[in-house]
């Protein structure tokens, strides 16, 4: 649609809260396609790749080694969020940069930037303390996707109550994760992996739980739900 506004700018300008969360994500993955290629660190930048991951992923079997010891570092508690900055591949990240940026953009242009980013590492923390106590993993996790989730659950939760306030069906709001997960059903059957896809689901729903907190108006909303529960 033409605009006559000729002070507009030609793209849509994003949240700086997404740039941050974008220039973080997608700055540590060029570090680390340079360091492939040659172009810094030496010979032995080529690993620099898999040392993160041995330093910086979430690790089930060291979380269980954690519980069972009582021993919680301040460096392996780091974990929770940390993970989510290092990934396989620059495919892997492009991915996960998309998913950002048109969902991060969406919530963020909504919701203070404070509540985006405590939704996107809650749901990354959250989700992968879930897939540790819930299952038995003997692969590690990488990857901002269950925190990307969380803003799926974010859009979501934004996206119902928009419909709902338009008195439209809000239940259509929901027909984004439904094809993700189908999508991840259907690549786990072909192709099998790991069950990193659970750590994903729960981050969405800590979003979708978090919006309804954080998003304008959401603790009156919180208050009337309470006062409701209380009254029954």
């Amino acid at each position: 649609m033409y605009n006559d506004d000729l002070n507009a700018p030609p793209i849509n300008p994003l949240p700086p809260v997404v740039i941050f969360l974008c220039c973080l994500i997608g700055g540590i993955e060029l570090i680390f396609q340079a360091a492939e290629a040659g172009f810094i660190g030496g010979p032995e930048a080529i690993g620099w790749r898999v040392a993160a991951m041995q330093k910086y992923a979430f690790s089930d079997k060291l979380f269980d080694w954690m519980r069972v010891n009582g021993v919680y570092s301040s460096h392996n508690m780091l974990r929770f969020v940390t993970y989510t900055f290092i990934h396989q591949s620059m495919m892997h990240v492009l991915f996960a940069l998309v998913f950002l940026l048109a969902l991060g953009k969406y919530v963020a242009e909504i919701m203070h930037p404070l509540a985006v980013l405590v939704i996107f590492f809650a749901s990354a923390a959250v989700g992968a303390l879930v897939y540790s106590i819930a299952l038995d993993e003997q692969y590690s996790i990488i990857g901002a996707y269950p925190a990307v989730y969380g803003l799926i659950g974010a859009y979501t939760w934004l996206r119902f109550s928009r419909l709902q306030s338009e008195g439209k069906n809000g239940f259509h709001a929901f027909n984004l994760i439904i094809f993700f997960m189908a999508i991840m059903l259907i690549f786990k059957l072909i192709f099998g992996g790991t069950n990193d896809w659970f750590a994903e689901l729960v981050g969405f729903f800590v979003g979708f739980v978090l919006a309804v907190i954080l998003s304008p108006n959401g603790m009156q909303r919180v208050q009337a739900i309470l006062k409701l529960a209380r009254q029954r």
